[in-house]
C-alpha cells in the first residue's frame, strides 16, 4: 500500500484544517486507517483510527472532540478534520495503514506509513 498525505499548512489558533491521505496498491478496505503526529523532538503519537467500513473510530484523549477521522472507500482516501487547533498541535502528521483489527495504535502496529504533512498552528 502506498499512502500520500496532503493538506498540511499554516493556520491560526482556533482554526480548522482537513488532511487527506490517498491510498493505492493493495485493497484499501483490508486495513484500518489511522493518523499519527510527531512534534519536533518528540515521539510519534497516535491520534485516530477508523475501521474498514468507516463505521467505527477511536481517538486519543488529546484530540477527542476536536478531530474527526473519516474515509471514502470509493476514493481510497482517509481524512482528518481538525478543529479548534492549538499551537501545540503543530507537528508533522502521518497517515498509516494497519492490519491490527482493534484498539488504538502504537507505531509498531503500523504496516504502511504515508510521507507526512506539516501542520503549523500559530498563536
Amino acid at each position: 500500500v502506498q499512502l500520500q498525505a496532503s493538506g498540511g499548512g499554516m493556520v491560526l489558533a482556533g482554526g480548522s484544517l482537513i488532511l487527506s491521505c490517498a491510498a493505492s496498491g493493495r485493497t484499501f478496505t483490508s486495513y484500518r486507517m489511522g493518523w499519527f503526529r510527531q512534534a519536533p523532538g518528540k515521539e510519534r503519537d497516535f491520534l485516530a483510527v477508523i475501521d474498514w467500513s468507516g463505521g467505527s473510530a477511536e481517538y486519543s484523549d488529546s484530540v477527542k472532540g476536536r478531530f474527526a477521522i473519516s474515509k471514502n472507500n470509493a476514493k481510497s482516501t482517509v481524512y482528518l478534520l481538525m478543529n479548534s487547533l492549538k499551537p501545540e498541535d503543530t507537528a508533522v502528521y502521518y497517515c498509516a495503514a494497519t492490519s491490527r483489527t482493534w484498539g488504538q495504535l502504537e507505531t509498531y502496529d503500523v504496516d504502511y506509513w504515508g510521507q507526512g504533512t506539516l501542520v503549523t498552528v500559530s498563536s
